[in-house]
């Protein structure tokens, strides 16, 4: 029987990774931990005399609110034995705590909360949900990339790029630990019902348009938030440590996941692009895209070993379903 502490929770992925392990028979308690107050949705969780969820507000990024968690009686009296880091949906800040600064909040997430499995008396399991827009991409688009593929070291990778690769990095180094096991699942664009897309540094989580690389058309991996869940599931229920590419059934060109999920896109030469890039840069603003790479090769994900050794499969599918007034709107279903 697990009892299970979920970072972020009050957060879209975080959500459905709650609800998913809440009707686990073999998930005893959920520790849920996020920024604001419990989502609504939380409420018949949170019932009864002994329920099995419980939540708390915390500054994942600040070293004090942390250890003050990890050292409290709820969390000692939770006995929590596998933690699962769901990540801040949304682009990278700059935390204030002096102890973290200069990492992007995304990173200082990760670095407090392995410290604090690492420290704890009875955490044994970390699943952490990475990105696989880690990899670097060679020119084309027939990139099948795996889990031992190169990682972008590109020291003029965007910021957005770069936490990613950071807490990549900060996982992939305890997943040899002999006390902690550390399951790092690296997940392409993560698409939800509705149009919403996570996890996808062009996407991003703001409405609007985006540009792309005028004459190219990158195929990009998709996976379904419920798929998701259930890779985190099985992670949390498996007794082995490793990096795992977890990805869907489909594959759809960038134009045609921007105009799903009502990004449009508007095409813009190289040159330009690169023009854009540097002047947002050298003036201190957001990058205007992650890497011209990613604008114009595409990629695929090998989930063999997801499937080997975890016993993940996609068991839903994105597409465009009609909604009651006959328009066009992203779906997720069951296959």
């Amino acid at each position: 029987m697990k009892h299970v502490l979920v970072t972020h929770a009050d957060e879209p992925l975080g959500r459905r990774i709650i609800k998913r392990l809440f009707y686990d028979a073999n998930v005893t308690s959920i520790f849920a931990l996020g920024d604001g107050p419990a989502p609504h949705t939380f409420d018949r969780f949170l019932s009864g005399a002994t329920p099995r969820l419980s939540y708390a507000r915390v500054d994942l990024a600040k070293h004090r609110p942390m250890n003050d968690l990890f050292h409290s009686t709820r969390v000692r009296d939770a006995e929590i034995d596998t933690a699962i880091f769901v990540p801040r949906h949304g682009a990278p800040a700059s935390p204030s705590d002096p102890l973290v600064a200069g990492l992007s909040e995304r990173t200082a997430e990760a670095r407090l909360l392995l410290q604090q499995c690492l420290e704890s008396q009875t955490i044994r399991n970390l699943v952490a949900l990475g990105s696989a827009f880690v990899y670097r991409l060679p020119p084309g688009n027939a990139n099948r990339l795996h889990e031992d593929s190169e990682l972008d070291l590109d020291p003029d990778v965007s910021p957005e790029i770069r936490s990613w690769i950071d807490c990549d990095m900060i996982f992939h180094g305890e997943v040899h630990n002999d006390r902690l096991r550390v399951a790092l699942l690296r997940l392409p664009t993560v698409v939800a019902s509705g149009g919403y897309v996570y996890l996808n540094p062009f996407m991003g989580e703001r409405a609007g348009w985006r540009v792309r690389s005028l004459g190219y058309d990158p195929i990009c991996a998709l996976v379904s938030d419920k798929d998701v869940a259930r890779a985190t599931q099985a992670a949390v229920h498996s007794t082995v440590s490793g990096i795992y590419n977890v990805a869907g059934i489909e594959v759809v060109p960038l134009s045609v996941l921007a105009g799903w999920t009502g990004r449009h896109s508007v095409s813009l030469p190289g040159v330009l692009l690169s023009a854009l890039d540097r002047a947002a840069r050298l003036l201190g603003r957001e990058a205007v895209v992650p890497s011209l790479e990613r604008l114009r090769y595409g990629f695929t994900l090998d989930t063999r070993r997801a499937e080997q050794e975890l016993g993940f499969h996609p068991a839903h599918r994105v597409g465009l379903a009609r909604a009651g007034d006959g328009t066009l709107r992203l779906e997720t279903a069951g296959i």
